[in-house]
């Protein structure tokens, strides 16, 4: 009580008027209300993204839908993966068989002059 009547003495002090004090309190509940309805607005947009982001993870939780999609694409990966080293493998013994064929001649021309190879 007694700072109020220090406040309102040095505001009279001060040449401060009561229509002045009326309409610094009025502006000052206005921004008050103001900005308690930003906050509230703020806090609502925080709740509904919070919400979609929660309902998206569900949903692919219950799907399975990615965790099929990942498995699906590591199995083709590897089949790949084993076709390419299949057809390397088959490479490689068409190249070793093809080079026997040309050291079997070399082969039978130094037997044919029975020279120790």
């Amino acid at each position: 009580m007694a700072r109020l009547i220090l406040l309102l003495s040095w505001l009279l002090a001060f040449g401060v008027s009561a229509a002045d004090l009326t309409q610094l309190s009025e502006k000052a509940s206005e921004d008050a209300r103001r900005l308690e309805q930003e906050q509230l607005e703020k806090a609502r947009a925080a709740a509904t993204e919070t919400a979609e982001r929660e309902q998206k993870v569900l949903k692919r939780q219950q799907s399975g839908d990615w965790q099929e999609e990942q498995r699906l694409k590591a199995s083709k990966q590897f089949d790949e993966r084993a076709q390419r080293e299949q057809k390397y493998l088959q490479e490689a013994k068409e190249a070793a068989a093809k080079e026997r064929k040309i050291d079997e001649p070399k082969m039978k021309k130094l037997k044919q002059k029975k020279i120790e190879p």
